[in-house]
């Protein structure tokens, strides 16, 4: 009993922890990790929020230059009217799909022509909008062929996902609400609607225009409001994806800083050549002042060398020890200074001056020892 109580214990329950082996993912995204999604086309976008901008620029538009484009849509409908009796007549029973093609291109480059600020401001408002979303990063991985995608367990997976299910009810309320604008904004304007038959057709033109475009106003503002929404929901999806276990974020440092352990023996090892070429330089010390016992630190002063005495040890408890048994051994004088000591152990670095504020105390201090060897 004993001995299968002590098997069952030797397995790793991480294993069975809710994201893997490596336990539930409750660590942020490092720089790393979200530099190579980024590389790999993986940002928090929303589509929606660059459609409602481009629905909303595309009806300003519309608003502004309503009549130019009115009148230039009717220009060009009349125009090709005129030219149709004359194309027959050219080409009498003879007309080839090249005739007509041609015929049709002149008209679609008018066309065109009348409709260019749409395409211009719809490029630009689609490509400043996903730069202040995503910032700037070209990146083709994302359209490069995998294989996976062509696996329709992986397909069908994807289909009834948690993720497909939501944007299809998002698109269902999408609609649904963008119907029921719509719906209210034209039924204001009802009255209108029924004397249509009753005036000009331009009149016809500009009130059709002005219904459509008011009614789109609201639906690219509604639209705004779905697509804000949802770029913080993809935001806050994106962080939750991104987010690694402790272990992914150990594994990666380990790959990025190297081992911690390995890192922590080197630091050891510098340390101690540190401290073996510092204790090495005591014997040439002027003199070591001490606390008495818990710090210790070397000064020498060579005027030919240094404008000022230099530390070239220090120490505290087993050091400071070892430091006044080489003093000892070497007969430098060991002086007692428990404030001076303080402040030379906690100011100044070893191989460096002493400031000038401890000039005075510490050259009583070599005066004295000179005085002693003399």
């Amino acid at each position: 009993m004993e001995a299968e109580k002590r098997q069952r214990l030797q397995y790793n329950l991480q294993w069975f922890a809710k994201d893997g082996p490596g336990g539930e993912k409750t660590e942020p995204a490092t720089e790393k990790k979200l530099r190579e999604a980024r590389e790999e086309g993986k940002v928090a976008k929303s589509k929606e929020l660059t459609s409602a901008f481009d629905l909303i620029v595309l009806f300003l538009i519309l608003k502004i230059f309503v009549t130019m484009v009115g009148n230039g849509f009717i220009g060009v409908f009349e125009q090709t009217y005129k030219l149709i009796p004359d194309f027959l007549s050219m080409y009498a029973m003879d007309v080839s799909p090249q005739a007509v093609s041609s015929f049709f291109s002149d008209v679609f480059v008018e066309m065109l022509a009348i409709s260019w600020p749409f395409f211009l401001f719809g490029f630009a408002v689609t490509l400043l909008v996903s730069i202040l979303q995503v910032g700037w990063k070209v990146s083709g991985k994302p359209m490069q062929p995998k294989l996976d995608r062509f696996n329709p367990v992986s397909g069908f997976k994807r289909i009834i996902s948690k993720d497909s299910i939501f944007e299809f009810f998002k698109s269902v309320l999408k609609i649904a609400v963008i119907i029921y604008v719509a719906y209210s904004s034209i039924k204001d304007h009802q009255d209108e609607l029924f004397i249509l038959y009753d005036i000009p057709l331009g009149q016809a033109v500009a009130l059709c225009g002005d219904i459509i475009i008011n009614a789109g106003l609201q639906i690219s503002i509604v639209y705004l409001v779905v697509g804000i929404a949802d770029y913080i929901y993809q935001k806050f999806r994106f962080n939750e994806e991104m987010k690694m276990t402790k272990q992914e974020v150990k594994d990666e440092y380990k790959n990025t800083e190297g081992n911690p352990e390995i890192k922590g023996r080197q630091r050891q090892r510098m340390r101690e050549a540190s401290r073996r070429r510092m204790m090495q330089d005591v014997p040439k010390a002027d003199v070591v002042i001490t606390n008495p016992t818990h710090l210790a630190v070397a000064i020498k002063y060579d005027p030919e060398a240094n404008r000022a005495p230099v530390v070239l040890a220090k120490g505290e408890d087993y050091l400071a020890q070892k430091i006044r048994e080489a003093a000892r051994e070497n007969h430098i004088e060991i002086v007692e200074n428990k404030p001076l000591a303080r402040m030379l152990y906690a100011n100044v670095e070893v191989g460096s001056e002493i400031p000038p504020e401890l000039y005075q105390a510490v050259a009583e201090i070599l005066a004295m020892v000179y005085n002693m060897r003399e």
